[in-house]
C-alpha cells in the first residue's frame, strides 16, 4: 500500500462516526481529573483533622494577625523576612506526623492510579484504532482492549522507563570517568568538553532508538496479541522490514508536535493555552495513533478502513452540531433527578466554600476588577471556551471511574466559587459580571456533571455484569454528542464573557 492510502484511512476513521472513536481519547484527557480526586479527598481529610484537633482555629488566628505581604520582596528584604517568619507558627500546625503520612499516601496512591489509568486508556485507544481501521465498532474494541491489554501496556511503560534510566546512568557514569581521566591527564578541564558533547550525542541517539521501537510495541500488542517482550521483537521486525512506513510515521509525529508547539507558543503570548489541549485530544493523538496502527496493519495485511462519508466536511460539521443540540436537550429531559441532585450538590458546596472563606473575609481580598486587568476580548473568549469545555469533557468522561471524579469536580468547583464570592471586595460587581454569561455557562457545567454521573452509573452497571460492553459503548457515544451540545452553549457563554461581561459590570461601579 502507498503512504497516501494510510493517510486516507486515518481521515476516513476521523470523519466516519467520530462519536464511536474520539471518546477513547477524551477519556484519556480526563485522567488528570480522575487522579486529582485523590489529593482533593486528602485535602478534605486534612481539613477535618485540623478542625477537630483545634489546629485550624490556631491557623486562622495567626493568619488574621499576620500583616499583608510586601508587594516587592526585593525592595525591602527585612520586611519580607519578618513577614515570612510570621508564617512559622502556621507551618508548625501543618507539619505533623498524621498530615505527613497522609501526604505520603496521597503521592503514592496518585502515582499508582495514574499509571494504571494511563495503561488502561492507552490500551483502549489503540484498541479503538485497530477496530475502526477494520471497520468495526470502535468503543467496543476500546473497552475490550483496555480490559485485555492494560497489564502489557503497563509493563511496556515500566520497561521503557527502565531502559531510559539505564542508558542515562550508563552514559553518565562512563562520561564522568572518561572526562575526569582526560582532565587529569591533560591538566586542562576544557579537554573534557568534547567528551561530554559526544556522550550527550550518544545518549540522544540511544534514547531515540528506544523510543522508536517502543512507539510501535503497543500496536504489536493489540494487532498481534503479543506479550511485552514479543511486542518489542515484532516492532523491531516491522521497523527493519518497513523502514519507509516507519520513517513516515516518525516524520509526521515529530512535525505535528513541532507545529503544535509553535502555534501553542504563539497563542500563549496572548494567554490562550487551553486550545492546544483541545487540538491534542481531538486531532493530534487520535491521528498519530491511527497512522501508526494503519501502517502496522498494512504490514500485517489487516487494514480494512471504513469508507469516507458521502457528505462534505462542512455539511458533516453542521449535521454534527444539530445532532449535538438534540442529544443535549434529550439528555436534560431524560435525567431530571440527576440534574436536581447536581444542583443540590452545587448549592451545598458553594455554601460550604462561603463558610470556609468567611473567617478570612477582609484579610484576603479578591477583586473582579484586578482579575480583568489586561483583558483582551478575542483571546479571552477563546481561552474561556477552551478551558470550560475541557472542564466539561473531563468531568463527564472522568465520571466513568465509578462517578467519583465527576462528583468531586462538581464539589471542588462549588467550594472554590463560594470562597471567591465570599472574599470578593464588592459582591454586587461580581454578580453583575457573572450574570450575562453565567446563565449559559453555569447550567452547561452542571449538565456536564450530571452527564458524568450518568456515565459513571453505566460503568458501574457494566462492572457488576448488569450491562454489556455494547451498552456502555452506546452511553459513551451518546455522551460525546451531549458534550458537543454543551460545547455550543459554552461557546456562547465565552463570547459573552469575553466581549460583554467585562464592560457590563462597570455599570455598577
Amino acid at each position: 500500500m502507498s503512504l497516501s492510502d494510510y493517510v486516507a484511512a486515518v481521515v476516513a476513521v476521523l470523519r466516519r462516526r467520530p462519536g464511536d472513536f474520539l471518546p477513547a481519547y477524551l477519556i484519556g484527557a480526563s485522567i488528570p481529573a480522575i487522579v486529582r480526586t485523590v489529593p482533593f479527598l486528602a485535602v478534605a481529610v486534612a481539613y477535618l483533622f485540623l478542625a477537630t484537633t483545634g489546629r485550624l482555629e490556631t491557623i486562622r488566628t495567626h493568619l488574621t494577625d499576620l500583616e499583608q505581604p510586601p508587594t516587592d520582596p526585593n525592595a525591602d528584604p527585612e520586611q519580607f523576612e519578618s513577614w515570612a517568619a510570621g508564617l512559622e507558627p502556621v507551618v508548625d500546625q501543618l507539619v505533623t506526623p498524621p498530615l505527613l503520612a497522609l501526604a505520603a499516601v496521597t503521592v503514592l496512591v496518585s502515582i499508582a492510579l495514574f499509571a494504571f489509568a494511563s495503561a488502561a486508556v492507552a490500551a483502549g485507544q489503540l484498541g479503538a484504532c485497530y477496530g475502526r481501521l477494520r471497520d468495526e465498532r470502535g468503543l467496543v474494541a476500546a473497552l475490550s482492549g483496555a480490559r485485555r491489554y492494560w497489564p502489557r501496556f503497563l509493563g511496556l511503560f515500566v520497561l521503557e522507563l527502565l531502559c531510559w534510566a539505564a542508558i542515562l546512568v550508563a552514559v553518565g557514569t562512563v562520561t564522568a570517568v572518561v572526562a575526569g581521566s582526560v582532565s587529569l591527564l591533560g591538566g586542562l578541564g576544557l579537554l573534557a568538553v568534547p567528551v561530554v558533547l559526544l556522550a550527550v550525542g550518544v545518549a540522544i541517539v540511544a534514547l531515540l532508538a528506544i523510543r522508536a521501537v517502543f512507539a510501535f510495541a503497543p500496536v504489536a500488542v493489540v494487532v498481534d496479541d503479543a506479550g511485552v517482550v514479543g511486542s518489542l521483537r515484532h516492532a523491531a521486525g516491522f521497523i527493519r522490514r518497513q523502514p519507509v512506513e516507519a520513517g513516515f510515521y516518525y516524520v509526521m509525529a515529530v512535525g505535528a508536535f513541532l507545529a503544535l508547539s509553535t502555534v501553542s507558543g504563539l497563542l500563549s503570548l496572548v494567554d490562550v493555552v487551553a486550545l492546544g489541549s483541545l487540538v491534542t485530544s481531538f486531532v493530534l493523538f487520535p491521528a498519530l495513533d491511527l497512522l501508526k496502527t494503519a501502517v502496522y496493519c498494512g504490514y500485517r495485511d489487516r487494514l480494512e478502513p471504513p469508507a469516507s462519508p458521502p457528505r462534505s466536511l462542512r455539511g458533516q460539521f453542521r449535521a454534527g452540531l444539530g445532532r449535538g443540540w438534540s442529544a443535549l436537550t434529550a439528555f436534560v429531559r431524560s435525567h431530571p433527578g440527576t440534574h436536581v441532585l447536581v444542583v443540590v450538590l452545587a448549592g451545598l458546596s458553594f455554601w460550604a466554600g462561603w463558610l470556609v472563606a468567611d473567617p478570612y473575609a477582609g484579610t484576603i481580598e479578591a477583586s473582579i476588577a484586578a482579575r480583568l486587568e489586561g483583558h483582551f476580548p478575542p483571546a479571552a473568549a477563546v481561552e474561556l471556551f477552551g478551558n470550560n469545555w475541557l472542564v466539561a469533557l473531563s468531568t463527564a468522561y472522568g465520571g466513568l471511574a465509578l462517578v467519583v471524579p465527576a462528583v468531586v469536580s462538581l464539589l471542588f468547583n462549588g467550594v472554590f466559587l463560594g470562597a471567591i464570592a465570599r472574599l470578593e471586595t464588592d459582591p454586587t460587581q461580581l454578580a453583575a459580571f457573572v450574570a450575562p454569561h453565567g446563565i449559559f455557562e453555569i447550567p452547561a457545567i452542571l449538565v456536564s456533571a450530571a452527564l458524568g454521573i450518568a456515565v459513571g452509573m453505566a460503568g458501574w452497571r457494566t462492572l457488576r455484569g448488569r450491562a454489556g460492553r455494547v451498552e456502555l459503548a452506546d452511553t459513551l457515544e451518546r455522551a460525546f454528542w451531549v458534550l458537543v451540545g454543551i460545547g455550543m452553549v459554552l461557546a456562547v457563554a465565552a463570547l459573552i464573557e469575553g466581549f460583554v461581561s467585562p464592560y457590563y459590570y462597570r455599570l455598577f461601579l
